[in-house]
């Protein structure tokens, strides 16, 4: 789906990369910004777990991979902006900041949110695929065939 068709392509990436980001780095971008927005808190924190599904070449059918552990909260700012949060794993002030991004970027501050928080977030993950990327292709090998004319 590109953005063109999903109104809330961008939304979903922003969570997304909230979701998969180090709480570590996430809880230092947010110190950074050095925002204290007045919200209430509609979900707290809750730690839980979600089923993980796969697919056998990513074209069978799908199949029940395992359960992740997963943590979640809900926040509402005092404009009336809503925001929520699901990341991995269990830091529970994760998901209340991941909450607190998804609200603001509702917000006229979104522009400092992206510049100070989602865009390093962005560039650490694009860097880190990277990394791995070249890692991976540092121990592929080559297969082939010398073709010896007998057939």
């Amino acid at each position: 789906m590109n953005m063109m068709s999903d109104p809330n392509a961008s939304r979903k990436g922003r969570l997304g990369l909230l979701a998969k980001a180090s709480p570590k780095d996430v809880a230092r971008h947010w110190a950074a910004l050095n925002m204290s927005p007045d919200y209430i808190v509609l979900r707290s924190p809750e730690i839980g777990g979600v089923m993980v599904r796969g697919r056998a070449g990513a074209v069978g059918a799908a199949f029940n991979l395992g359960e992740m552990t997963v943590t979640r909260a809900s926040i509402k700012l005092s404009d009336g902006a809503v925001g929520h949060g699901y990341v991995q794993g269990r830091s529970k002030d994760h998901a209340l900041q991941a909450a607190l991004v998804d609200a603001l970027m509702q917000t006229e501050v979104a522009d400092s949110v992206e510049a100070g928080l989602l865009a390093p977030l962005r560039k650490a993950m694009v860097a880190s695929k990277t990394m791995r990327a070249t890692k991976a292709a540092a121990t592929k090998v080559d297969f082939f065939t010398i073709v010896r004319g007998e057939d």
